[in-house]
């Protein structure tokens, strides 16, 4: 067996920025660019205002001057050319131009206006309620590095720049492949003896939070050729997720099928409760994964080394999850020789983060990840803890570009 830290090394050493394409700008969602990206133009273009109110000289409220006359309304959308007087005010609209001759605005609350005439009752500083041109974003500006997620924000700040179309990395094939003659999809009348397939959907929606497109191939019964077949037609993608039947059993076919595939295997086995028996090879670009057929032991699996791997390929550099150190709640029990990764929510207590189980953390009991808002580490050999142990959570949301320092990390052979 191997640590996680080395396990997660050699995935990422494999996975190779895939190659990119021009998209329309909504479709840029949730991915990554594929290059920096430079800001066309400035944002704001114009010097506008930032509250509704009268535009004038700030000079002229600093020398005393606190009645104007009203010269020109200017609502949102309107460019007005001519210069605005000495002893004049614009009556102006949030987001309007400011014409030329003034460079503040007095918000509308503080004025009092009779006919054509307002008095400023509270003189602002010069420059007040004004958005500079180019306040937002400079022409030139470095929006965006290589490898940067392009969220909601993100997407319209492209907008904003005027930007229609946008170089991105092409989203990861994950073909996902359930094996076990045992299961039956959704929907079926269980027999003696069977179960549901439960992990192609929870793969399916981890890839496509990971921003990939997954392809469910169903499920391989314990037959060496069906699963080969299926199998090859699974290497055709970026990345293969097989759920079951690589651990030691007389039915655990994978791990035979994929070597006689050419799939040159790269470990087998990490030294971590749930996902020990996890196996990780490549053919050609091709990552293939091996999750354990647990529930909990596929989810976490994947979670730890299959949507990095994702993120990778998509030239993304926060590949990680958030990590901070939490302390628990309740007493923490003890490990053998393998890092324990179990699931908690999180609580505030006394201004500090504290942890809870999510119940009982059996690899087959997958409502403890359904309720999960995070997972913690024990170390191995760890004797116990009581209440108020701090120990290394990591966030199931959000992405971070340090990796979270996993324990046992290099003292488990």
């Amino acid at each position: 067996m191997i640590s996680i830290h080395d396990a997660v090394d050699a995935v990422l050493a494999a996975a190779r920025p895939l190659s990119d394409e021009e998209v329309p700008l909504l479709q840029a969602l949730g991915r990554a660019a594929a290059g920096r990206i430079v800001s066309p133009e400035q944002v704001p273009t114009f010097a506008n205002a930032a509250m509704d109110g009268f535009a004038v000289a700030g000079a002229e409220l600093e020398a005393g001057r606190r009645e104007f006359h009203v010269v020109v309304d200017i609502p949102a959308g309107r460019f007005v050319g001519e210069a605005v007087g000495p002893g004049d005010a614009a009556r102006i609209m949030t987001g309007a131009p400011l014409p030329p001759g003034v460079d503040t605005v007095v918000q509308v609350e503080h004025t009092t206006v009779s006919g054509d005439a307002v008095t400023v009752e509270t003189a602002p500083e010069t420059g007040a309620n004004v958005r500079p041109a180019g306040e937002d974003v400079a022409e030139g500006d470095v929006l965006f590095e290589q490898g940067a997620a392009l969220g909601a924000a993100e997407v319209g700040l492209l907008a904003a720049v005027g930007i229609e179309r946008v170089r991105v990395v092409r989203r990861p094939r994950v073909a996902i492949l359930a094996t076990g003659s045992e299961l039956i999809p959704a929907g079926r009348p269980l027999q003696p003896g069977q179960i549901r397939n439960s992990n192609s959907f929870t793969a399916y929606g981890q890839a496509v939070a990971a921003g990939a497109d997954p392809i469910l191939l169903g499920i391989a019964r314990d037959d060496p050729d069906e699963t080969r077949r299926l199998l090859a037609a699974a290497l055709e993608n970026d990345v293969v997720v097989t759920s079951g039947g690589v651990s030691v059993g007389d039915y655990d076919f994978v791990k035979q099928v994929q070597e006689e595939l050419g799939v040159q295997r790269r470990f087998w086995g990490i030294a971590t409760k749930p996902g020990k028996p996890l196996a990780f090879g490549t053919r050609g670009d091709t990552l293939v994964f091996g999750v354990p057929g647990n529930p909990v032991a596929a989810m976490v699996s994947f979670e730890m080394y299959v949507r990095p791997a994702i993120l990778a390929l998509q030239g993304r550099r926060d590949v990680y999850r958030p990590w901070f150190r939490a302390a628990a709640a309740e007493a923490v029990g003890p490990t053998k020789e393998r890092t324990e990764v179990r699931r908690c929510r999180l609580s505030h207590v006394d201004g500090r983060v504290r942890f809870t189980t999510t119940g009982p953390q059996g690899s087959g009991i997958l409502s403890s990840m359904a309720g999960a808002e995070a997972l913690f580490f024990v170390p191995p050999h760890y004797p116990g803890g009581e209440p108020g142990v701090e120990l290394v959570v990591m966030l199931l949301a959000g992405s971070a570009t340090e990796r979270p320092p996993y324990p046992g990390a290099r003292d488990v052979a």
